[in-house]
C-alpha cells in the first residue's frame, strides 16, 4: 500500500517529505489540505494530528507527524537509498546539516520570504521601516546562502557525493528563493538576490542538479502551475 501524505502545497516541511519519498523512490499518494481554509485545523484532520500541523503520513495503520520524524522513520522502514547515510561519519555530517537547515535556514527563509510570497508585499520605499526590515532579513538569508556555498565547494551534494536528508531540508528553501525572484524580480533585486547564479554559483548548480533528479519536478507545489 502506498504511503499517504497530508500536506499543504508549497509548505516547506511537507515538501521535505515529498523529496525524501522521491529520493528513496517510494510510492505515495498526496492529500492536499487548503491552508487558506484552515483545513489542517478542522475536526477530521485533528483526529489524525491533534496539533493541527502538517506534514503527516499514514501507512498500514502507522501515523507519523513532524517532517524530521517522518524522514527518520522512512530510513528505518525502507533502508535502501538511505537519507541519513551508511556510516557514522556520513550520519554525523547529514544530521548536522539537516538540523542547521531546520533551524537557521528555515528561520532566515521565513523572515525574508513570508512578506514576499505569502503577504505579497511590493517593493517598499527606500529607507522605510518595511524596507529596513527586508534588508535585515536579506542579510541573514545571504549569510545562509554563503554557508551553503562553502559546503558545496567540497562536495557534489551538501553532505557528500549522494543526495541525502540534507537536500530534503535545504532544497525547498532555496527553491522558494528562486520562486520569489521569478515573482518579484524588482524587490528581490533591490535586496541583492538578482544574479543569484553569479553570487552563489555552487548553490545555483546544486539547485539545478536537484531539480534534474528523477521525478523531482513532481515535488514542486502544484499551485505554481495554476
Amino acid at each position: 500500500m502506498a504511503i499517504k501524505l497530508y500536506t499543504i502545497s508549497g509548505a516547506p516541511r511537507g515538501w521535505r517529505v515529498l523529496i525524501g519519498l522521491t529520493l528513496k523512490d517510494l510510492e505515495y499518494n498526496i492529500h492536499y489540505l487548503q491552508g487558506s481554509k484552515q483545513e489542517h485545523k478542522q475536526t477530521e484532520f485533528l483526529k489524525i494530528n491533534p496539533r493541527g500541523m502538517i506534514p503527516v503520513i499514514e501507512h498500514n495503520g502507522t501515523i507519523i507527524h513532524d517532517s524530521i520524524a517522518i524522514l527518520a522513520w522512512l530510513d528505518r522502514e525502507y533502508p535502501k537509498k538511505p537519507l541519513f547515510g551508511e556510516t557514522n561519519d556520513e550520519a554525523k555530517n547529514i544530521w548536522q546539516i539537516t538540523m542547521e537547515g531546520c533551524d537557521h535556514l528555515r528561520n532566515a527563509t521565513n523572515k525574508l520570504l513570508r512578506p514576499i510570497l505569502v503577504e505579497n508585499v511590493n517593493l517598499p520605499n527606500s529607507n522605510s521601516e518595511a524596507m529596513n526590515t527586508l534588508q535585515a532579513a536579506s542579510e541573514k538569508m545571504h549569510a545562509e546562502c554563503a554557508y551553503l556555498e562553502k559546503l558545496l565547494a567540497r562536495n557534489l551534494f551538501l553532505a557528500g557525493e549522494n543526495p541525502s536528508a540534507a537536500e530534503a531540508i535545504v532544497f525547498p528553501e532555496i527553491r522558494l528563493v528562486k520562486r520569489a525572484i521569478e515573482r518579484k524580480p524588482d524587490l528581490m533585486g533591490a535586496i541583492g538576490f538578482d544574479h543569484f547564479d553569479e553570487h552563489y554559483p555552487m548553490l545555483f548548480a546544486w539547485r539545478e542538479r536537484i531539480e534534474a533528479l528523477p521525478n523531482m519536478n513532481k515535488t514542486l507545489p502544484y499551485h505554481w502551475n495554476e
